[in-house]
């Protein structure tokens, strides 16, 4: 009895190992990885307020919905209405093992008789995970365009991921440049901070910081006018201060109004 016993639990082991590591059991870093050439598709979970039809993406905020992004492709992805509440669709190919491409889209269902390796639902820390690791180590469009789905993922928070990227001056300065943008469109507050000290950073290249002022132009009007009003009044660099009272003029606030009339009045 005892040797059966010992035989059952061996036997237990064994199978137990022998199943420890399937492939549905790696994270989709890792599932990605194995794949050295072809296309690769996964979709995860976006905020409530998102929606979209093909590469057009719609984000309500403030209670007024707009365009964030795009146009109509749905290379991969068919769509029966207008605005589809989700999920977040990516596609990655990859070619030699490198990431060649990288397309996202929201809502919708996959094309049928694509040959792809699905990956399936990814939770929403390791598709942010994934996304930032893209971005931070691909060259070209594929890095670009990790950026933005980042933004949309449901209850994370990725505005000190940005924040690297755009530090990062490994990075290629148009991937730079994408991440300012988005930390822009951001609801959290503390981008507005994080764009700010952007523009004071004379290591910084020119064009990442006069993209944080355009990201600033584009905050909330009590969030980004200040910012942009103290970049007027503190910057040491007359360019970035010209393009800051430029988005302070377009804004119509009456704060950048009653700057650019003191300004004036000092001439």
């Amino acid at each position: 009895m005892t040797v059966r016993l010992l035989s059952l639990r061996a036997l237990l082991v064994v199978g137990a190992l022998g199943t420890a590591a399937p492939a549905h059991g790696q994270d989709a870093a890792q599932r990605l990885a194995h794949v050295r050439d072809g296309r690769v598709r996964f979709t995860v979970a976006l905020r409530p307020e998102v929606c979209g039809s093909g590469q057009n993406v719609w984000r309500t905020r403030d209670g007024q919905s707009r365009t964030t992004w795009g146009e109509r492709n749905a290379r991969d992805v068919e769509y029966d209405v207008d605005c589809d509440a989700g999920p977040g669709r990516v596609v990655i190919d990859k070619d030699g093992g490198v990431v060649s491409d990288l397309r996202f889209y929201v809502g919708g269902r996959w094309r049928a008789g694509a040959s792809v390796t699905d990956l399936g639902a990814v939770g929403v820390r390791e598709a942010t995970a994934l996304l930032v690791s893209i971005a931070r180590t691909t060259d070209g469009k594929a890095g670009r365009n990790a950026i933005f789905p980042l933004t949309l993922i449901d209850s994370v928070e990725v505005w000190r991921e940005l924040m690297q990227l755009a530090r990062d001056d490994s990075r290629p300065r148009e991937t730079r440049r994408q991440a300012v943008f988005w930390l822009g469109q951001l609801a959290e507050a503390p981008a507005t901070a994080g764009l700010d000290e952007l523009v004071g950073e004379a290591a910084l290249d020119r064009d990442v910081r006069e993209q944080a002022i355009f990201a600033l132009s584009q905050r909330p009007k009590d969030e980004g006018v200040p910012a942009l009003v103290n970049i007027v009044r503190t910057n040491r660099d007359p360019a970035l201060r010209r393009k800051a009272l430029f988005w302070l003029g377009q804004s119509g606030d009456p704060r950048a109004l009653a700057l650019i009339e003191e300004l004036l009045a000092k001439r």
